[in-house]
């Protein structure tokens, strides 16, 4: 099996290009100097020319507050870039994986969403990510749309690093306590994302890590295994105070995958200390 991979650089595409080759599954990684999705010609063409057998699409526009400023910038990346590579897809027959967020629900609430659950996003950056799902459910049969939410891997900047680095200079910390989530270690993903591309179990899914938490019992929880002595202040989204709307809500379901006989991803304690022990071995 041949597999192209975007955004090859970030923190997920890079984890996923790994697993694929420890597998022994050959994978294309690419980032914007290889192939500039919001250019259909460019996409059209390394794509036909790789000749792959499913697209792993992890490439995005992630500043959630630039967005807000960056409208038509983001909405190239986040929404013409999967249409993009959904019609290469489309003609040359093959399955795609499209990364998607829970920044496409409005947040709200407390309940768990679900992958059916309507999408109302409130901000740029989750309008733009919704406008690529549909962009893939409109041109594509061979599809999955996996969500994930508050991502942290080795290759890249994340709040994990942030809080790590904020530790070695501050010793209090304001961090918000009423935004709920689970946090996405991009290790345990790509596992996931690798064993899904060899499925044909298509459709929309949900992967973070297991348990819920908030930012600020994240945060608790990285000096803690750190061993950082940080006062961690908990203060509310509207004190932080941020361009973007976040989502208070970010609870995501995940029976999908246990319905479609995928592994569900750890819990996110777990992940945490194995990342910090490979953040100190690297």
């Amino acid at each position: 099996m041949k597999v192209l991979v975007t955004g090859v650089k970030g923190q997920l595409g890079h984890d996923v290009v790994n697993e694929l080759e420890k597998r022994g599954i050959d994978a294309v990684g690419v980032d914007i100097q290889e192939m500039d999705i919001t250019d259909a010609a460019s996409v059209d063409g390394v794509i036909k020319s790789a000749a792959p057998d499913a697209v792993i699409h992890c490439a995005a526009y992630t500043a959630v507050d630039a967005a807000e400023e960056n409208v038509e910038a983001c909405r190239k990346v986040n929404a013409d870039g999967p249409r993009n590579i959904a019609k290469a897809c489309r003609e040359l027959d093959i399955k795609m994986i499209y990364i998607s967020t829970d920044y496409v629900f409005n947040g709200q609430g407390e309940n768990i969403w679900e992958t059916e659950d309507e999408c109302a996003p409130r901000s740029v950056y989750g309008q733009t990510k919704y406008e690529g799902e549909l962009a893939v459910k409109e041109l594509l049969d061979k599809y999955f749309i996996v969500r994930i939410a508050w991502v942290f891997g080795l290759n890249g900047k994340n709040f994990v690093k942030t809080m790590l680095k904020l530790s070695e200079t501050h010793d209090r910390i304001t961090v918000v306590d009423d935004q709920f989530g689970s946090p996405t270690y991009t290790y345990d993903l790509a596992v996931l994302l690798a064993d899904m591309v060899q499925t044909e179990k298509y459709g929309v899914y949900h992967a973070t890590n297991e348990g819920f938490c908030s930012w600020y019992d994240f945060a608790c929880a990285i000096f803690k295994e750190a061993g950082a002595k940080v006062d961690v202040v908990p203060v509310t989204s509207a004190e932080y105070g941020a361009k973007a709307n976040r989502p208070m809500n970010s609870r995501l379901s995940k029976d999908k995958l246990t319905e479609n006989g995928f592994h569900r991803l750890p819990p996110w304690e777990d992940a945490l200390k194995r990342y910090l022990w490979e953040l100190q071995k690297g």
